[in-house]
């Protein structure tokens, strides 16, 4: 019998297959919607802003217990489950939803495009059917797959974050210290947020353009505090990976190309359109940076894919024999072993395909079906196996994304679809294969704690559905709305910075040049090669690659929420770094998600109240805060002092173990 055998068969969990408790209830059903549609929303603004997500698995697990037990007497460890479960659904459709959606509004406010015809918008209610197909593609095709990765890898594949969940309810008397970190994370980023960017007491970001040594180089932290906890959550190796990208951008070729261009003064380079000599450093990062992260972040991310070759060919050889395989007497299949039935998995698989085929507005086709179910299966299979291993946040979705995105156009192009009708068939294909992977890793993780708390398959699979119907329906409101109050790109004559969606600019930039052939290939191609070089040095270069193409401002508070993830493990001893490290994740992830949620509610005034909106007009930049030119220093000093207060925390906790 082999080590899988032998896990598999020593395994008890938490729950036995012939207990029957409390599972699937109303409070548990409602709970998980409400934290589904916060972290949701919340995490559809922080990724559009920063160009990241954070898990709410965790988060949604300790909010369950303390809320649950608080509520009600009797709470079961597995209505705990139910409730992250639905809960963690929003979080990874965010994911998917603004990797891809906001590449239509890029284009919408592209007058290039508009000059030449581009008409094409999509609405609430594309943008909710196309979260629902591809979600419910995405939770299908990973249900076949249980049996082999769940359970039968059991001891291979450590599902770190589905892990992370079952310690957490399992450890129900230390809910409440726990949550007490979370809350109190969302209560300080909101009350830090409020007083910057609503009231505009100060800056939220602080600049320094060089004008004489370095010109054309640029430092800067944009002090917020989603910024911080992501950096803590992340660690200080990808924050380290990040910031170096971003120092190369800023601090190395843009110095350089401003120096060329003060030697020969009045030299245009494309893609630019003004000389040189008269670009500041955002102008440089528009129109040279930007095309060299363009291309790292695709070499990045298809080195990830190259990388789990390995993973997807295991994955389809063993997730075909699960397909094909006997079907087990269900009466002999214990409680924990129950899937949904296979003939209601492949129907409603069909009727998601024809689906997809009717969808309104999208130019998909019968081409554009066939190649999004066929890399939506392809790459579900992949990222199912891929965040067994490493884990949801280092899964290379928007790897999968482009690559799928350049295959397509190229098919499309060989059957003769280009120009507008392309890049929205090409783009609604990515959105469909980019939901789908997003969720299909969700319900993994969901899945690898059912079993090690020994929930029933079916109705988990069941209740993932309800968690992404929810967020499906907001989230076109949400896009909506920040669109409406920030855009996604700079508008020439506004003084208001956009949200920057870097994974949809960059969906959106690879798409529109292939299909309009005037994709600027050279600083692309030169991106590609430092990815390739860093690579060649042994490391990773997607975190990398994010770097160079967000902007310095970025990566120097996530480096910041490293530096103290490096500073509690170096001082802490063995015995007691775990609970200091767990101490600051959950501290970090309120901060996270307290920040998050501020941001949406300043985008709903900015888009609904206009007296809000010239007040927030009026006070946009560093210097028009209400605290003047005190505003930067001031931000710093709030900036450090709440990074004392997570390393404080992170270090004491709440004093309970």
């Amino acid at each position: 019998m082999s080590q899988t055998d032998n896990n598999q068969q020593d395994f008890q969990p938490f729950v036995g297959p012939g207990e029957t408790i409390a599972e699937v209830t109303w409070k548990a059903i409602i709970l998980g919607i409400i934290i589904s549609v916060v972290f949701g929303v919340a995490n559809a603004y922080l990724g559009l802003k920063f160009g990241m997500t954070v898990s709410a698995s965790i988060p949604a697990a300790v909010i369950s217990m303390a809320v649950l037990r608080m509520l009600f007497r009797k709470v079961t460890v597995l209505e705990n489950n139910i409730v992250q479960t639905v809960g963690s659904a929003g979080e990874s459709l965010a994911a998917g939803i603004i990797f891809t959606i906001p590449a239509f509004f890029i284009w919408s406010a592209d007058q290039s495009l508009m000059a030449a015809g581009y008409f094409h918008e999509i609405s609430k209610m594309q943008i909710f059917w196309l979260s629902m197909l591809g979600g419910g593609l995405g939770i299908l095709l990973m249900i076949p797959l249980r049996k082999y990765l769940v359970d039968r890898e059991h001891g291979r594949l450590a599902f770190p974050e589905g892990t992370a969940c079952a310690e957490i309810i399992v450890a129900g008397d230390e809910g409440g210290g726990k949550a007490r970190l979370v809350f109190t994370g969302i209560g300080l980023g909101a009350l830090y947020k409020i007083l910057m960017n609503m009231l505009k007491t100060w800056s939220e970001s602080v600049n320094y353009d060089f004008q004489r040594y370095l010109k054309g180089g640029t430092v800067g932290v944009d002090a917020t505090p989603a910024l911080l906890g992501v950096g803590y959550i992340i660690g200080p190796k990808i924050a380290a990976l990040m910031l170096s990208g971003a120092v190369l951008g800023y601090l190395g070729v843009a110095p350089l190309i401003a120096f060329i261009g003060e030697q020969i003064p009045g030299v245009i380079i494309s893609p630019g359109d003004i000389p040189i000599s008269e670009m500041d450093s955002s102008q440089l990062r528009n129109f040279y940076i930007k095309y060299l992260g363009v291309g790292a972040v695709a070499v990045g991310g298809f080195v990830s894919l190259i990388k789990s070759f390995p993973v997807i060919i295991s994955s389809f050889s063993k997730g075909f024999g699960q397909l094909l395989g006997k079907k087990a007497d269900a009466e002999t299949v214990p409680r924990t072993g129950l899937d949904l039935s296979m003939k209601w998995v492949l129907l409603a698989v069909l009727g998601i395909i024809i689906a997809i085929w009717l969808l309104p507005g999208t130019e998909l086709g019968i081409l554009g079906v066939i190649v999004a179910v066929l890399f939506g299966f392809f790459f579900v299979v992949v990222a199912a196996r891929i965040v067994g291993i490493v884990g949801s946040s280092s899964s290379p979705v928007s790897g999968m994304t482009i690559a799928t995105l350049l295959v397509t156009c190229l098919i499309l192009v060989y059957f003769g679809v280009s120009g507008v009708k392309g890049m929205v068939t090409a783009m609604s294909v990515g959105t469909i294969v980019c939901i789908a992977v997003c969720m299909s890793g969700d319900i993994a993780q969901d899945l690898k704690t059912g079993y090690l708390l020994g929930a029933t398959p079916w109705k988990q699979q069941l209740t993932e559905f309800i968690g992404l119907l929810f967020p499906a329906i907001a989230m076109g409101f949400t896009i909506y709305f920040l669109n409406e109050a920030f855009g996604f790109v700079q508008i020439e004559g506004s003084t208001r910075a956009p949200l920057l969606a870097p994974q949809a600019n960059v969906m959106a930039t690879v798409v529109q040049g292939v299909m309009n052939s005037n994709l600027p290939w050279l600083p692309i191609i030169v991106g590609g090669m430092i990815a390739l070089a860093v690579e060649l040095l042994g490391v990773s270069s997607l975190p990398f690659a994010i770097g160079l193409y967000l902007p310095l401002s970025l990566s120097t508070p996530i480096m910041t929420g490293g530096l103290i993830a490096l500073l509690i493990k170096k001082w802490s001893r063995k015995d007691e770094y775990k609970n200091k490290n767990e101490n600051g994740v959950l501290f970090a992830s309120g901060l996270v998600a307290g920040d998050a949620l501020i941001g949406v509610v300043v985008a709903f005034m900015i888009g609904s109240w206009g007296a809000y909106e010239a007040f927030y007009d009026r006070h946009d930049g560093m210097m028009d805060t209400l605290t003047g030119s005190f505003g930067p220093w001031l931000s710093l000093l709030c900036f450090f002092g709440l990074a004392a207060v997570l390393a404080h925390l992170a270090w004491r906790g709440f004093g309970k173990k």
